[in-house]
């Protein structure tokens, strides 16, 4: 590895970034090709179904690929889906020398390392891997368990209160933060709230940054209580708004929701007495998505640690304290949870605490 290697591979993984929230259920890739030092061709995965970053800098690099140096971020794929291999498309540019960020955890497309170097191709794989990894978190977990990636989301004051009176809702923290929470919208394949949140909140839950794109609506309302009128079912937006109830609920509200726009699940209920969450997160995996942003509330955050289905925390914390009558972070019992590898980015007069809460897949 030299000094090259990583920064070609840092521009690989940047480019990648600009397919977060577009790509499920496949990764996010980005791809450089390097000629006698000198960046000839550059592409990243915009969409699943469309050419994969490897054939973008191929295409863009030309005849320059012969003899240079490919660095891409993923493995490049060794089957046949809805686009072919890219591994074949590698050896047959002529490429000498392949960097790879890390190896593809789908058993499916994996050994496109395998595949070139037994053709002759040089192959070295682990350059910059945590930072790849940490870009597919979702990708990973999907592949292995058919589970999105989970992330809590919340805004609180310093003594964890989500809100500044039990059942009211408004703004805690900071612009700064809002619009971090837009661009976390943006990047993530769903956002999914209770209706306890929905009755008081009435959100649209949308994405409102230029360009942005709003991501799959989730509404947890076992007994379908929400409002013909609720913003969700009345907004122009591209995606959709589902509703996951109880086996039990009214069919003729179902019909009157689903009349109005939304889709409608119905799940089991859980020990608890609740909707069973990881039929939910099954249904939402089933359909390609890869990564849910849960806002809450409350009740909704609590069920999902106690459930062991929470994968990550991101907390934005305003300079303030609310006292007891405010709504807490989380209701109900909940096991004691560590943030690991946790970060901290000041937003404004907030601060935004970033980590991880468990480990189902291998994350290192």
């Amino acid at each position: 590895m030299t000094g090259d290697d990583l920064r070609f591979m840092r521009q690989a993984l940047e480019l990648a970034k600009k397919g977060l929230g577009r790509t499920a259920p496949n990764p996010c890739v980005g791809a450089v090709i390097v000629r006698d030092g000198q960046l000839v061709g550059s592409g990243w995965h915009h969409k699943a179904g469309t050419p994969h970053a490897e054939v973008h800098a191929i295409a863009e690099a030309g005849a320059a690929c012969a003899g240079a140096t490919l660095y891409v971020t993923l493995e490049p794929c060794n089957h046949t889906g809805r686009t072919p291999p890219c591994s074949r498309a590698v050896l047959a540019a002529g490429i000498a020398r392949v960097v790879v960020g890390m190896a593809d955890p789908n058993p499916v497309a994996a050994g496109g390392a395998a595949f070139l170097s037994a053709h002759g191709v040089e192959v070295e794989i682990g350059i910059l891997e945590k930072e790849c990894r940490q870009l597919n978190w979702p990708f990973i977990k999907h592949s292995s368990t058919g589970l999105p990636w989970v992330v809590l989301k919340a805004g609180m004051s310093l003594d964890g209160r989500i809100s500044r009176t039990r059942g009211q809702g408004g703004p805690i923290t900071g612009p700064e933060s809002l619009r971090r929470v837009h661009e976390l919208r943006d990047q993530l394949d769903a956002i999914l709230i209770g209706i306890g949140t929905a009755l008081i909140d009435n959100p649209l839950l949308t994405t409102r940054i230029e360009n942005g794109r709003d991501p799959l609506r989730v509404l947890l309302d076992s007994q379908l209580r929400l409002p013909l009128e609720a913003k969700l079912l009345r907004q122009q937006s591209a995606a959709q708004t589902w509703i996951f109830c109880s086996r039990e609920a009214s069919a003729e509200k179902q019909r009157r929701l689903e009349a109005a726009g939304a889709v409608v699940h119905r799940v089991a209920i859980d020990e608890n007495g609740q909707l069973d969450l990881k039929q939910v997160l099954r249904q939402i995996g089933k359909a390609g998505l890869t990564s849910v942003l849960v806002e809450g509330g409350a009740a909704v955050h609590g069920a999902f640690l106690r459930a062991g289905l929470a994968d990550e925390a991101c907390l934005f914390v305003a300079p303030c304290f609310i006292g007891e009558n405010g709504t807490p972070f989380l209701s109900g019992d909940a096991p004691e949870a560590l943030l690991t590898e946790m970060t901290a980015e000041k937003l404004g007069q907030d601060v935004l605490l970033r980590g991880l809460l468990q480990s189902e897949v291998s994350l290192h």
